[in-house]
Formats: structure tokens, C-alpha cells, sequence
């Protein structure tokens, strides 16, 4: 988000007492074929005397500037919830702690108990899943649908698995079993609490993050220092602007991949880019497969066809469920005789699965009318332990499973990607990065504001701001690059279509805030009765105020 620009204006004057500040390292000059001067940015001179950086870099600088400009608010807003969100983790199990945790007993009662406690505790409510930890200390929770409950989210019942106690119950959303705290500042994050219009904050934000931090890592790159220190530490000695600059350039350096990430991490689960995300996953076959559990169609072959795809096709059954060890053990195998029985109960369905290689913390979502338990792993941090099996309620036989190992390399991708922007992949150290990333991205929007506000020229206008980057910078690109960056624009406007619209919204805006200023200008000459004087591309004067034309 650096808000930069190559004009340089000059201090307010604050007295005798004034430190002079260091002039910043002007760019070679370069004479056109016509024979004119001008600066490498381009910005005098021929149109046809640059080209490479020198052509292009107008042309970055100037929507780096706008884009930095207009959607730094919504970035600053991400940024903030986002911070916050990357610490409720650690927050839950504090604010929380009494339902999550539980004193250590002897042995840990059946989940059958367990669950007809909390069915107890709460009759009305419909048990859909179940989240069983592995960690001694941890109470078991049992998710409930029912009146009451907002569509959407659950009721988390926690019980003490030693002792049935039901410890409380607290809303739950999500995949991540987010509790209220969480569940606030996230529904902050992706809508402001504004449900699906307030989505498209989130998106536009995301759509231009990575536009910024890249069109700001090229202008640093690109910029003339004195040492390679400078660019990753901040410039000693640098006063005003410069030191702002300074700060913000060598921050932005040490964020940028983290941000792009967090820009395309953001994108795949978005309303509309994230639609365009799947579509292409699907087509290429690398969509998230899922573990199948529908109990027709399975013919006589009780093993099912567990292939690993999910789809519950022929590919022979799961091995080793022939003989359970312990199984026959269990409270309530003896009414399996017959197969009389439809529902062989949770704690047998958890036995199968663990036999099934379900080690860690597992969720079992209860069955339906057609439909079998499923249980999954629910370790998302690295390395992962997310495989899933399907269960027959009847006779406790696996009908389907399916390996993380087996997804498809752009559906691992997407779920670490995810993971990691949800801070979950790697647990505290990952909530820590994001919060870093957030703080970080906070402070280059602050200080690309006070560049902005350093700029305004303080002697004629006290309350002004910074003038405007000069239009027509598109002018200087040569062809040869002009054309295959339209077209690279207008593909990547399509499959992110917030920031195509808003593109054109600026685009748009710009061309009538251009137009506006040439018809004034020409007046103004008309009633001199001399002609009008133009900055280059058009642009009236040297003070332009709202421009947003690259």
C-alpha cells in the first residue's frame, strides 16, 4: 500500500531550527530521439524516449497510488478484525475454559452416556455430530439442531467424560467448532455482521490486496539506495516523508508474500472469485472429494467400495474389518445377532474407526434416514491427520473411506491454504504470523496515509492533501507491453470480478474528473484569451485531485 510518488514536495517551513533532511536519490536523465530531457520515471519529456521500467513505472506508481488511496480503508478494516481473530484462539480457552475443560478421573464412561446426558440436559435438541478430543483433559461436545438454535450454528453441550456432568453449553459454527468469541470476530472479518451484502467488503478487499503489495514491491525494488541494507531495514538518519517511506517500503518488503498468500487464501472461499476458484478445481478434477455414506446401493457387499475418491464405487472392501478385535466385547455387540438391531451405537461406530487407522481427535456425524456415520479426523495441523471413513450402523462395517493422502493436489493445496489463513495449521505459531502479518499491513496503510498527508502543500492550502499522480502515464508504455498487460488486466477483471468492476469504476470516474478539468481549463483560457496549459496525458496545472486514470 505505499503511497508514493516521484514529485517531491517541498518541507513546510517550521524555522530556523528546521533539520535539513537528505535529498532522496534523483533518477538518471535520458534523452529522447527528438532530443529532449527527462527524468526515467517519465514523467517530461518524448512518451517515445522510455522504455522498460522506466515507461512502466509511471504507470504502477500511479494505480498503486489510487488502489493504496480507495481500498486502503477496507484493508485497514480486515486488518484489524483480522488481528483479533488470530488471537481469539488462544482467548476461547481462557474465556471458555470452564466448558472445554474438565478434571481427569479414573475412566472415561461410554459415549452413550455421555450423549444421553446431554440429550437429557436438553430433550428438545437433535444430536447431529459429535466431537470426541484426545487430549485427557478435554470434555467431549456433542453438537445438537433444534428450536433456538440460529440456522447455520449449533448447540455445543459439553460433557465431562468421567462423570456425564453436562459443564455448558455455548453456540458453535463451522468446521474449526468456532465458539461465540470467535464466531464474532470472524462474522467481523468476512461480512462486518452485515450477512451476504456485507461479503463483498471482504472480497474487493482481498481482490486488490495482492495488486498493492505487488505494484509497491516493484516501486521498491525499483527505487536507487545507497546499500542493499536499505532495502529490508529501514534508512538511518531519513527525517519527515523519507523516514515514512523508508518504514513503510522495508515493512511492506518483509510482508509482501505473506500477504499475496492471505490475498489468494481469502479469494477461494469468496461469493464470486471463489465460484470461479471451484469451477476451475472441478473441471480439472481436483475438487475436495468427500467420504461417500449413503447406505443404498451397496448391494450385499457390507464392506462397501472405499476407493478413497469418496463416491463409494467398486474397488474392493476395507481390509481388516473382518475381525474387529474387542468388538464382540462391547456393551451391545450381542444384539448384532440376526442383524436384528439398526444401530449399533456411537461407541462401536468409534471402535471400527479407530481400527480403520482414525487416530487424534475425531468427529462422528450421527446417521441419517439413508444414510450411514461418518467419522473424521479432526487434526488440521501440520502434519495433518484429516482421513474419514464411513460406517455402517447396522453391522459397524466401513462402506467408504477416503485418505488425505489421496486428495488431489489443488484440494490439499486449498484446505492448507485455508488452514493457514483460519490460523489453524500449524496452531500458535501460525495465529502468531497472522497476527504479525496484521499489524504489519496496519502500519503500512498508517504510514502510506501520512506520505499522502506530508505531500499536501501546507503554504497555500492548510487543510489540503497530496496532489494527485499526473494522468497519461499509460502513454509512455510501449505497445509491446501495452497490449499483453490490457489483456492480462481484462482476464484477471473476469476471474475477479470485484476487481474488474471497480476497476472500471475508477477508470470511469477518472475519465469524467479529466474531461471536467480539460473543459475548465479551456474556459479559463477563452476568457484570457490564451490557450490552455496542459501536464502531460492532459492533466491541467500540477495539482490534480482526483485522477485515477493509470
Amino acid at each position: 500500500m505505499a503511497i508514493d510518488d516521484p514529485v517531491q514536495e517541498p518541507e513546510p517551513d517550521t524555522g530556523p531550527a528546521k533539520r535539513a533532511e537528505p535529498a532522496e536519490p534523483a533518477e538518471p536523465a535520458r534523452t529522447s530521439p527528438r532530443g529532449t530531457t527527462g527524468p526515467a520515471t517519465g514523467t517530461t519529456g518524448s512518451p517515445t524516449g522510455t522504455t522498460g521500467w522506466a515507461a512502466l513505472r509511471p504507470l504502477v506508481l500511479r494505480l498503486h497510488f489510487y488502489a493504496g488511496l480507495l481500498i486502503a480503508p477496507l484493508l485497514l478494516t480486515a486488518a484489524v478484525s483480522g488481528f483479533l481473530y488470530a488471537f481469539s484462539f488462544q482467548a476461547e480457552k481462557v474465556v471458555y475454559r470452564h466448558e472445554l475443560r474438565a478434571p481427569v478421573g479414573d475412566r472415561a464412561l461410554p459415549l452413550g452416556d455421555q450423549l444421553n446426558a446431554a440429550r437429557t440436559a436438553f430433550p428438545d435438541g437433535t444430536i447431529t455430530s459429535v466431537r470426541i478430543p484426545d487430549e485427557a483433559a478435554a470434555t467431549t461436545r456433542v453438537l445438537m439442531s433444534g428450536p433456538g438454535v440460529e440456522e447455520g450454528k449449533s448447540l455445543a453441550v459439553f460433557v465431562d467424560p468421567y462423570t456425564a456432568e453436562v459443564r455448558g453449553t455455548l453456540t458453535s459454527y463451522g468446521t474449526s467448532a468456532a465458539l461465540p468469541l470467535r464466531t464474532w470476530l470472524s462474522e467481523l472479518h468476512r461480512h462486518l455482521h452485515l450477512g451476504e451484502p456485507g461479503r463483498v467488503y471482504s472480497e474487493l478487499a482481498a481482490s486488490w490486496l495482492w495488486v498493492v503489495a505487488l505494484g509497491g514491491l516493484l516501486l521498491w525494488l525499483g527505487r536507487r539506495r545507497a546499500s542493499r541494507r536499505a532495502l529490508l531495514l529501514p534508512e538511518s538518519g531519513a527525517t519527515r516523508r523519507r523516514r515514512t517511506l523508508s518504514l513503510h517500503g522495508a515493512v511492506g518488503m518483509w510482508a509482501v508474500t505473506g500477504l499475496v498468500l492471505l490475498s489468494a487464501t481469502g479469494l477461494t472461499w469468496s461469493k464470486y472469485a471463489g465460484e470461479n476458484v471451484t469451477a476451475i478445481k472441478d473441471q480439472l478434477g481436483s475438487g475436495t472429494p468427500v467420504v461417500s455414506a449413503t447406505l443404498e446401493g451397496r448391494g450385499g457387499d457390507t464392506n462397501g467400495g472405499g476407493t478413497g475418491s469418496g463416491d463409494g464405487g467398486a474397488g474392493g472392501g476395507h481390509e481388516g474389518h473382518e475381525g474387529m478385535t474387542g468388538m464382540e466385547d462391547m456393551p451391545g455387540m450381542d444384539h448384532m445377532e440376526g442383524m436384528e438391531a439398526k444401530d449399533i451405537g456411537i461407541d462401536l461406530v468409534v471402535v471400527a474407526a479407530r481400527q480403520a487407522g482414525l487416530d487424534g481427535p475425531i468427529a462422528v456425524t450421527m446417521p441419517q434416514k439413508d444414510s450411514g456415520y461418518v467419522v473424521a479426523q479432526t487434526d488440521q495441523q501440520f502434519p495433518v491427520r484429516l482421513d474419514s471413513v464411513s460406517v455402517d450402523p447396522a453391522s459397524g462395517m466401513i462402506m467408504d473411506e477416503l485418505r488425505f493422502a489421496d486428495y488431489p493436489l489443488l484440494a490439499k493445496l486449498t484446505r492448507f491454504g485455508i488452514d493457514a489463513h483460519m490460523g489453524l495449521l500449524l496452531g500458535l505459531p501460525n495465529q502468531v504470523a497472522l497476527g504479525a502479518l496484521a499489524l504489519a499491513l496496519i502500519l503500512i496503510i498508517v504510514w502510506g496515509y501520512r506520505m499522502w498527508w506530508l505531500r499536501r502543500p501546507t503554504k497555500e492550502r492548510r487543510l489540503g492533501a497530496g496532489r494527485a499522480i499526473p494522468r497519461g502515464a499509460w502513454r509512455r508504455v510501449p505497445l509491446t507491453v501495452l497490449l499483453p498487460l490490457a489483456a492480462a488486466t481484462a482476464l484477471t477483471g473476469w476471474f475477479l470480478p470485484l476487481l474488474g468492476i471497480s476497476l472500471l469504476v475508477f477508470l470511469a470516474l477518472d475519465g469524467a474528473a479529466g474531461l471536467l478539468a480539460r473543459t475548465r481549463a479551456a474556459r479559463t483560457a477563452a476568457t484570457a484569451g490564451a490557450p490552455a496549459a496542459t501536464g502531460p496525458g492532459g492533466d491541467t496545472g500540477t495539482g490534480g485531485t482526483g485522477s485515477l486514470e493509470p
